[in-house]
């Protein structure tokens, strides 16, 4: 944390009495203007804090941007949309502010939270060119301030950006300077520009020359061209090789190594070479056994560095003797996988999805699956959201082949996950019930009783009817009977026998009648049998029954 003192007292016209209430705003300029300003770091780059405090409270703490702003290239109609994330204890208030121009239009410029996302959010719908500036993100609280920047370029049609910012370049390049004055302006270049930048350009592809010239602000593109080309020829001249081919700038691997070749016929084979790293000398080993390692193949040099950290960030140059025959940089971004790739099954046809989230923007990251690269395509889909903190890859029509370990790069992190493809006819297998072989079902039952026989009381003479219920399948056949004599035949009862249920009626009870009266019904699977005991006294006839129904 760094302390500022800022002694710059402004004069007080209006005379201030002592005794009444001074606005908290007032006593915090005050206290900025006499006290310490305490200017901290953010872990986000770009991210300046102010402190009004030296000592925060137990339990408090300065505002913080923890996600900028991205900053945006749209054409011109279209939403602009800028999120932001702060952090802070009282909860900061955020604001906008642009460099050119006001935000108090309500229908230009929309300032919103989304309490489900956390994210202050600042919306220009249908913008224009006019919208086109530096925008500033500041987050607020009593014990200091939070800011950062942010730029949105408002293009006219597809290919505008780019077009535009190429014939900057070039007027800037090319820009009218008077003859006389040319070569005074080249030599006073010469001794400003880093060295850096002309070993970045000798190792370069011309196509890449645009881009290195705008990354370290050079717009002298004829003193640079001219410059460039006396450099070759003196390299030429001192050159320890007799050629180099197949540059290749450096980049991270899978398991987390830099690495950067090329290949290289050496005037002398006993010619030294050197590694540097920002314009220091390191020691290199060559079977793998230090932090800084060359291998050499026929006429291929690969030079690697292992276990990477941010500090490993920077110029690496390699020297025949006192020459410089390659120079690459490499950039480390500060970032983490804040979502993991998780392992995915799919069905074979389907699209396969992998997809992570990073803890800053990056533009674009490294797709690899078993250790090959991939790249958008007829196979692969290659996806970024807008504020490229969401990476998503996708592979169309998964087959087979497809299966195995996919992998996501971001500066020196990785994150990892499998794919296993399921066979069609497996997945469906997986889903599959054995059923037993279907038999037909026989709802066959021996004979049972029901409703037991029921007798009705009569007087000498009169009626007499007794009735029971059975059941079996086959329907059983039902023979009556009294005193074990059948009745079936008989003429003096009349016997019926309906869905199960058997009737007898004595059509004229007399003394003959008294006696023991029994059913019995049979069928193939067994027999059952129920009776009841029929008694006559005086003139009346009188019933007791013991009833059992027995299977046989």
């Amino acid at each position: 944390m760094f302390i500022h003192y800022n002694f710059e007292v402004t004069p007080v016209k209006q005379q201030i009495n002592p005794h009444a209430a001074i606005p908290v705003i007032s006593r915090k300029c005050l206290y900025m203007q006499k006290q310490k300003i305490l200017l901290g770091r953010s872990r986000v780059p770009g991210v300046m804090i102010t402190q009004y405090v030296e000592q925060l409270p137990k339990g408090k703490s300065a505002p913080d941007i923890t996600r900028k702003p991205v900053s945006l290239t749209i054409n011109e109609g279209k939403m602009a949309i800028f999120r932001t994330v702060v952090t802070g204890d009282p909860t900061p208030t955020v604001t906008w502010r642009r460099n050119n121009g006001d935000l108090t239009d309500p229908e230009k410029y929309h300032a919103k939270y989304d309490d489900r996302t956390g994210e202050n959010i600042l919306e220009i719908p249908n913008v224009s060119v006019d919208e086109a500036d530096t925008y500033k993100c500041f987050a607020t609280n009593e014990f200091g301030k939070a800011t950062c920047n942010v730029i949105l370029n408002v293009t006219e049609g597809k290919n505008t950006h780019k077009i535009y910012l190429r014939i900057n370049f070039l007027y800037l390049c090319f820009r009218s300077r008077s003859r006389d004055g040319f070569q005074k302006n080249a030599e006073e270049n010469e001794g400003e520009v880093d060295p850096q930048f002309w070993e970045l350009l000798l190792s370069a592809d011309r196509k890449d020359y645009e881009r290195i010239c705008l990354e370290h602000g050079f717009t002298d593109f004829r003193f640079m061209l001219k410059k460039l080309n006396q450099l070759k020829k003196e390299r030429e001249e001192e050159q320890y090789v007799e050629n180099i081919t197949n540059l290749k700038p450096i980049e991270i691997k899978r398991d987390g190594r830099a690495e950067f070749e090329f290949d290289m016929e050496l005037k002398d084979p006993n010619s030294n070479i050197f590694l540097f790293k920002d314009g220091e000398m390191i020691d290199y080993g060559k079977d793998n056994e230090m932090k800084h390692n060359m291998t050499k193949m026929d006429k291929r040099y690969t030079f690697s560095i292992k276990d990477l950290e941010p500090e490993d960030a920077g110029l690496y140059q390699v020297d025949v003797e006192n020459t410089n025959i390659f120079s690459t940089e490499l950039k480390i971004p500060p970032v983490e996988f804040l979502v993991e790739m998780k392992d995915v099954k799919a069905v074979e046809g389907e699209d396969s999805v992998f997809d992570c989230t990073l803890s800053c923007p990056l533009p674009s990251i490294t797709w690899m699956r078993n250790s090959t690269c991939l790249e958008a395509g007829t196979k692969y889909d290659i996806i970024v959201s807008e504020d490229q903190l969401k990476h998503k890859l996708v592979v169309k029509s998964t087959k087979a082949l497809d299966k195995g370990t996919y992998t996501a790069l971001a500066g020196i992190r990785s994150s990892s996950a499998s794919l296993i493809v399921e066979d069609t006819h497996d997945y469906m297998n997986k889903f599959k019930v054995d059923v037993p072989e279907m038999k037909a079902i026989k709802f066959q039952t021996p004979p049972t009783f029901l409703v037991p026989l029921k007798m009705h009381s009569a007087p000498q003479g009169y009626e007499c009817h007794m009735s029971c219920a059975v059941r079996g399948n086959p329907v059983p056949h039902v023979t009556w009977y009294h005193n074990n004599i059948s009745l079936n035949t008989n003429t003096n009862y009349y016997i019926t026998n309906t869905c199960g249920v058997c009737s007898m009626v004595i059509l004229r009870v007399g003394p003959s009648d008294n006696g023991e009266y029994k059913v019995i019904a049979e069928n193939p699977l067994g027999r059952a049998e129920c009776s009841a005991m029929l008694t006559l006294r005086g003139k009346y006839l009188t019933q007791k029954r013991h009833l059992h129904c027995l299977p046989v």
